[in-house]
């Protein structure tokens, strides 16, 4: 019988780590509970490279580009530091795995299919480098009409992907199209506390730049809209059941403990979760049983449509006349490029 309300959770839902810090993956792992997946994005990697207990890992990524004597320009060398940052930060969390790791691409390129697609492979030949082969790895790609169609190529040739930047019924629905494996709906816009995390260690860090002191978080509560999310949320897990969808719904973007008994009850694949949250429910005791809460929601003329015939078109459609998803993809985007730019910016310090 569960003791702590993250057991009780765990018996409900799958439970995955929103967290790319090994020590946290450690502290609420044992012989019966292990997570199945790791969460990453630019965001999460940007909060462990400035990690002063980090700089090892830092130089072993930068000596292992360099070492391929690319001859690259600048950035490029900068950005091929920062995937193999990205491996190397799931590599330390695979162990406390059942599943997959993560990784994000680019929020540069998520309207181009075509270099969303490259920058995927590239991130999957790397895993492979470092002994992880594409059936543990989990691509996450944003999903705007041009990425969606890359998740539908990448599906295809047997590299697993996540729609993310995921706020309306209409983005499920495509990335279920396209094959995706996971589709994760943000239930608080992007998570505020990466972005107060990583301004707190960045002010704690000596050698970081004056240009760095503060992560550009506004429009970050703007686009917190638990209620509509609920609403996202539900219709997305009874849609999926309703076409037998095999795609799997995995909320995304938590907050508080009370959030995630809510999602539970929402009956979702997986939830991940972060390493404060997942503190404090190990320390709450299991609370009453969790009953499920109904989609009122109706789906039924979001259905039987195709979102990714004449590439995306409805999808595009759906999402440009739904001013708050497109606000919130927009926001989502803007935030982790600022991220991935503030990563490469730190790197200039350390380079």
């Amino acid at each position: 019988m569960a003791t702590s309300l993250l057991q009780q959770l765990r018996s409900l839902v799958v439970v995955d780590v929103d967290c790319m810090d090994p020590d946290v993956a450690k502290r609420h792992t044992t012989q019966e509970e292990q997570f199945h997946d790791m969460t990453s994005n630019q965001a999460l990697v940007l909060t462990e490279t400035i990690k002063p207990e980090n700089e090892g890992l830092i130089k072993e990524a930068i000596g292992y580009v360099q070492s391929k004597n690319l001859d690259q320009d600048p950035d490029t060398f900068k950005m091929d530091v920062l995937d193999t940052i990205t491996v190397l930060l799931g590599k330390r969390v695979l162990p406390y795995l059942k599943g997959s790791v993560h990784a994000q691409t680019s929020p540069s390129v998520a309207y181009d299919t075509e270099k969303t697609i490259a920058h995927a492979k590239k991130l999957v030949a790397l895993f492979a480098e470092h002994g992880i082969p594409k059936e543990r790895v989990c691509i996450k790609i944003p999903s705007t009409p041009e990425s969606i169609l890359a998740c539908q190529y990448l599906q295809k040739i047997g590299i697993q992907t996540l729609a993310t930047t995921l706020f309306s019924l209409p983005q499920a629905l495509a990335a279920s199209q396209a094959g995706c494996k996971y589709v994760a709906p943000y239930f608080n816009g992007i998570i505020p506390q990466h972005c107060i995390v990583v301004s707190m260690l960045l002010n704690k860090r000596d050698r970081a730049p004056r240009a760095l002191s503060k992560v550009n978080v506004e429009g970050v509560c703007q686009s917190c809209d638990r209620t509509s999310m609920s609403q996202v949320i539900l219709s997305i897990v009874a849609a999926f059941r309703e076409i037998k969808s095999s795609t799997l719904a995995l909320p995304a973007s938590i907050v508080t403990p009370n959030e995630v008994v809510a999602l539970a009850s929402f009956q979702p694949h997986h939830i991940t979760i972060s390493g404060g949250v997942l503190d404090q429910l190990a320390a709450l005791p299991a609370i009453r049983e969790i009953e499920p809460t109904p989609c009122t929601t109706d789906i039924a003329s979001f259905l039987g449509k195709n979102y990714l015939a004449d590439g995306g078109q409805l999808l595009r459609e759906a999402i440009t006349t739904d001013v708050e998803t497109q606000r919130k993809v927009t926001d989502a985007l803007a935030i982790f490029d600022d991220c991935e730019r503030k990563t490469k910016e730190f790197l200039d310090t350390v380079l």
